[in-house]
């Protein structure tokens, strides 16, 4: 059982501020560390990371073994906000940064974080390929003082399996001769009004002393660290805070269902309940949940769950919801297509935004994609609008572009999947059917919500 596995301190929570400069010094004095941090894996995660210790003054090994990634970096071509492209620039012409698909380079630097995709397969099953190759890299390489942290989202027990484990296997005692932590990312894309330095980071350790390590380490450009009493606790930490966050979207959309068979706007009812000081947190319909967390993480924790033979009923059917939403979206188009006596194979759909969030250009898991994809099958015409995202690739490997703005003529029908900023929807053609997935446009003769 998950209990069986949790290794449990006397130390208790608490948000810290230690002083372990002699434990961090406590590297036999022949060891160079040329460099202080390197970041394993240089995505959304591991490239902001980097950027923040390196603006901190620490010297910063950037590695990823994709060849292509760093190449964009190197020509400053990330998707990144305006904050972290500048520290881009300013890195690039600093002889304290360095980037390799080098993994063997990991043993030159003092502390190593993991910072690689944990994604699910089609059949929602944890996919930890990248993990369980990165983790071994590192475990291959690692050297007395160092520290290995964790980032990545996965089950409760992975980093006390891909790394406490192997390196004990290794002869390496751990809290001694190296020190073994994880910290979960906490990276909101395309929102600057949270910066890296001011999240909160959890952090746990494979021992207290671990722990402490740890927590200097994030403290050189993270303000606040609260340390937890064992690895477990961080690993399920991040999987409560997005598993939290997908079941009540689940909900939301369901309650969105109920106002609309009242004849109630949604919009209305949430925003009246937001006046609640306590015990009510606000959450917003729309066409479903993409991205790199909310559609994966929670499937980390039910296949656990089903490892151990117990069941999660209400994150299930929240689940559940959320993968058919996208069929809902489909469905709702055909139905109006219907409705204004038009047949799937005679109509053309335009989607106003396919990035799985609004400003950003990620599609990773994007609902757009399905519903796309499910309205082709039909027999509509689909074309789409979106500055962020020029091209996209569908499941049966089709490629469509972006068409512009001004070539959205007069389509049967106009589906807003994904608002950005940059977008007028004022500029949408006049009297346009439209479906408004996101339930913020004013529901007109022109223009339902789901």
């Amino acid at each position: 059982m998950l209990r069986d596995r949790v290794l449990l301190r006397s130390a208790s929570p608490a948000t810290v501020t230690v002083n372990v400069e002699q434990r961090l010094d406590a590297a036999p004095a022949d060891l160079a560390w040329p460099y202080d941090v390197a970041i394993v894996g240089l995505g959304y995660v591991g490239l902001p990371t980097a950027l923040a210790f390196h603006a901190a003054g620490l010297r910063v090994l950037g590695v990823d073994i994709n060849e292509h990634r760093l190449a964009d970096i190197r020509s400053g071509a990330p998707d990144l906000l305006g904050s972290d492209r500048a520290r881009l620039t300013s890195a690039g012409s600093s002889a304290a940064w360095e980037l390799s698909s080098d993994l063997s380079r990991v043993n030159r630097a003092r502390t190593v974080i993991v910072c690689v995709p944990t994604p699910v397969n089609a059949h929602s099953v944890p996919d930890l390929r990248a993990l369980r190759g990165a983790s071994a890299a590192v475990v291959a390489e690692a050297r007395p003082g160092q520290l290995l942290m964790l980032t990545s989202t996965s089950y409760a027990g992975c980093t006390r399996d891909l790394v406490v484990g192997p390196l004990e296997a290794r002869g390496l005692r751990v809290g001694i001769d190296v020190h073994v932590a994880y910290s979960p990312e906490r990276i909101n894309p395309a929102v600057e009004s949270f910066s890296h330095e001011d999240v909160p980071r959890v952090v746990g350790g494979a021992t207290r002393a671990c722990g402490d390590v740890a927590v200097a380490v994030l403290q050189q450009y993270v303000r606040s660290t609260h340390l937890v009493e064992s690895l477990e606790v961080a690993e399920l930490t991040k999987l409560l805070e997005n598993t939290f966050r997908a079941v009540n979207i689940a909900f939301i959309n369901e309650f969105a269902a109920v106002c609309s068979s009242l004849d109630v706007p949604v919009s209305d009812v949430i925003d009246a309940a937001a006046t609640k000081p306590f015990g009510f947190t606000p959450f917003r319909p729309g066409p479903g949940v993409g991205g790199h967390c909310i559609p994966c993480d929670p499937h980390y924790l039910l296949w656990q769950l089903k490892a151990d033979q117990t069941r999660a009923p209400i994150l299930e059917e929240a689940m559940s919801g959320l993968s058919q939403r996208p069929r809902f979206v489909a469905s709702r188009v055909r139905e109006l297509l219907a409705d204004a006596g038009t047949r799937a194979m005679d109509a053309r759909v335009v989607v106003i935004g396919v990035a799985y969030k609004p400003n950003v250009s990620d599609v990773r898991e994007s609902t757009a994609l399905e519903v796309i994809s499910r309205l082709r099958t039909a027999g509509v015409e689909v074309e789409y609008v979106d500055a962020h995202v020029p091209s996209i690739r569908l499941r049966d490997s089709t490629q469509l572009r972006s068409i512009r703005a001004d070539d959205i003529g007069a389509p049967s029908l106009i589906l807003v999947h994904t608002r950005h900023d940059s977008f007028d929807l004022d500029s949408l053609p006049k009297h346009a059917r439209v479906l408004d997935a996101t339930y913020t446009l004013a529901q007109s003769a022109d223009c339902t919500h789901l």
